[in-house]
């Protein structure tokens, strides 16, 4: 059974991964005002649609689950479920990535923000046979001085429970020298550095990524397939892809599922991992991507345990964790 089978997960995003409940639940507590305390109804701001039209779309299902996150308790708990559901279906080890810059409203401290995700992560591994680390994300829609305060406050965490930076939120054509002085500054503290790109924009800014702001892993990356100097780029140089079928489809980074490329990549000695990019959003969890690419593509059980170790390869942990991950297969 899929569900059975030990997986790993790098690219799952914090506000996109909330129980609906858990907005109501917190919502009442913190006397917020919120569209409807009723649970199918929450379904409907929080899940995109079958009829999303482009990333722009999906990207505003997070306002409704980072309005709740505005103070440490909602922090704490929803990072601590995140983990708890992802245990429920056998993840060993997940990478959670969430913008500090976004959880600010109600006049929260960066460090505040981060610390209650790092006791979220460490309350779940304290119950459940799981691990966890933090990707601090810097969004694009915001300016390069409060990214570089997210590097600064951050920093301190740095391998305790924080391992990487990225850049994340709405993609254009060339967005990466405008944001090099925050990746810059982040590999000399001793940030991991993985990007978004090559999602709802060409190769190029896959290109750009890597070359331009060293980046170790891509998150998403799948318009490479139509821009052989990304693909070779990728292939050459061992850059991780960070890959989430059902996601791309909804944001109509790819078309048509039966035309999804990891499989392709993987068997052209790309190195692919698979993830779910967000939980909630999409309606889905990592059993279910597994099981998409296990029944729509000739991929054997020794195949997924290759893309398993992969994985182990490519996390941002540390070796003990890693060995440790190593033992499941």
């Amino acid at each position: 059974m899929t569900k059975n089978l030990p997986k790993i997960e790098l690219h799952c995003h914090l506000d996109g991964s909330v129980r609906s409940n858990t907005i109501i639940d917190i919502a009442k507590n913190e006397k917020m005002e919120i569209p409807t305390f009723d649970e199918k109804e929450i379904k409907k701001f929080v899940q995109v649609s079958s009829d999303c039209k482009s990333l722009n779309e999906y990207l505003k299902r997070f306002d409704l689950a980072n309005k709740i996150m505005q103070s440490k308790d909602s922090l704490e708990r929803v990072t601590f479920e995140l983990l708890e559901d992802a245990a429920s279906e056998n993840v060993k080890y997940i990478e959670v990535r969430f913008a500090p810059q976004l959880h600010t409203q109600n006049g929260l401290e960066f460090k505040e923000i981060i610390q209650s995700a790092i006791s979220g992560i460490k309350k779940a591994e304290n119950m459940y046979d799981i691990k966890g680390n933090l990707i601090l994300s810097c969004m694009r829609t915001m300016s390069v001085e409060s990214g570089l305060l997210v590097i600064e406050e951050g920093q301190e965490f740095l391998n305790k429970g924080v391992v990487a930076i990225d850049l994340a939120g709405p993609e254009e054509e060339g967005f990466v020298m405008k944001f090099k002085p925050i990746i810059d500054k982040a590999k000399e503290y001793g940030y991991r550095v993985t990007i978004h790109a090559g999602e709802a924009c060409s190769g190029q800014n896959v290109i750009d990524a890597i070359n331009i702001l060293g980046a170790e892993r891509i998150g998403h990356g799948v318009r490479i397939r139509d821009m052989k100097d990304a693909y070779e780029l990728v292939k050459e140089k061992s850059i991780i892809l960070e890959m989430c079928p059902t996601s791309n489809i909804q944001t109509k980074a790819i078309d048509d599922f039966k035309t999804y490329p990891l499989v392709d990549f993987y068997k052209d000695d790309i190195n692919v991992t698979l993830n779910t990019d967000n939980r909630t959003v999409s309606n889905i969890d990592l059993s279910n991507e597994i099981d998409l690419i296990l029944s729509n593509f000739d991929v054997s059980n020794d195949d997924y345990k290759k893309i398993y170790l992969k994985s182990v390869d490519a996390t941002f942990a540390d070796e003990d964790t890693k060995k440790w991950l190593r033992n499941f297969i």
